[in-house]
C-alpha cells in the first residue's frame, strides 16, 4: 500500500498528516506504531487523518504513537495548517476532534489560534495540580527546569495509581519565569517519553500559573518554541475562552509504502 503523507512540526512536536477525505485508509494500532517508528517509518509523536464531517470544515483523527487517542492542541494547529493547504477553510474554521468541536483561525501564514475547550476543575494533589484540558495533565511546578531529570521523574507520575482511571496522565514540569512567563517539559503519555512541546500541556500549565498570580496571555517557553495561552475565568467554568496560539510549519511530504 503507498501512502500519501505530509510532515508538520509545532514548537517541535511533529506528525504525520494524511489527507482521507476519500476514506481510504485505515490504520491498527500496530500500523500506527509502525508508521511513527523514527527508525522503521516516517517517524512522528503522532499521526493525523483529515476526514469528511457533516457539519463542519472538517473531522480531526488523531493517534498518538503508540495508536491511543486523545486531543492533541500542537496536532490541531498542524491540521488547520494542513486543512488550508486543502482549501478546506479560508483564514477561520469549525473541526470536530477527539473532545469535541474547536474554533481556530490562521493569524498568519504559519500562525494558528486554537480554541481549547472550558475548563470546569482543577484538582489539588498535594502541592501538584490535575487539569483535564482534552487530556489528563499533571501540573508539577519546579526550578531549574533545563536540568530537571524530566524522563525519569514524568514516568513515575505517568504510572501512579492515582490516574489508572484515566488510562495514566501526561506530566508537565513548570518553571515559572519573569515577565508572565512560564518554561515547559512534558512528558507525554502515549508517546512515553519527553517531547519538544505539548500542546494540551502547555494550556494546562499556563491555567494552573494563574493560581500563582499569572495573567492572560501567558507566555510559554518549550525546548521547540515559544507559544501563548490565552483564557478567562469566570468561575463557572472555571476557564473559558481558551486558546493556544503558536506557529505550525510543514516539513515535507512524500509516499510511504506500507
Amino acid at each position: 500500500m503507498k501512502i500519501p503523507f505530509h510532515k508538520y512540526q509545532a514548537t517541535g512536536n511533529d506528525f504525520i498528516l494524511i489527507d482521507n477525505r476519500s476514506g481510504a485508509f485505515s490504520f491498527s494500532v500496530d500500523q500506527i506504531k509502525k508508521i511513527c517508528d523514527r527508525k522503521f517509518g516516517i517517524g512522528a509523536d503522532g499521526l493525523i487523518l483529515i476526514e469528511k464531517h457533516p457539519s463542519t470544515d472538517f473531522n480531526l483523527n488523531y493517534y498518538n504513537s503508540d495508536g491511543s487517542q486523545s486531543l492533541c492542541g500542537n496536532g490541531s494547529r498542524a491540521a488547520v495548517q494542513f486543512a488550508s493547504t486543502l482549501g478546506l477553510i479560508n483564514g477561520k474554521t469549525s473541526f470536530n476532534a477527539y473532545d469535541g468541536l474547536h474554533d481556530a483561525e490562521l493569524q498568519s501564514a504559519e500562525k494558528i489560534r486554537l480554541r481549547m475547550n472550558d475548563v470546569n476543575e482543577v484538582k489539588e494533589l498535594g502541592a501538584n495540580l490535575f487539569i483535564n484540558t482534552g487530556s489528563p495533565h499533571l501540573i508539577c511546578f519546579v526550578k531549574d527546569i533545563q536540568h530537571y531529570p524530566v524522563f525519569e521523574e514524568g514516568r513515575k507520575l505517568r504510572y501512579d495509581k492515582q490516574f489508572e482511571a484515566q488510562g495514566g496522565t501526561n506530566v508537565n514540569f513548570v518553571e515559572l519565569q519573569d515577565n508572565n512567563t512560564i518554561f515547559v517539559r512534558t512528558y507525554e503519555r502515549g508517546v512515553e517519553n519527553e517531547t519538544l512541546s505539548c500542546g494540551t500541556g502547555v494550556t494546562a500549565a499556563a491555567l494552573a500559573a494563574s493560581r500563582q498570580g499569572y495573567t492572560s496571555p501567558v507566555t510559554v517557553k518549550t525546548l521547540g518554541g515559544e507559544l501563548s495561552v490565552e483564557f478567562e475565568q469566570s468561575g463557572t467554568p472555571i476557564f473559558s475562552h481558551i486558546y493556544l496560539i503558536g506557529p505550525a510549519k510543514k516539513v515535507f511530504e512524500g509516499i510511504f509504502e506500507y
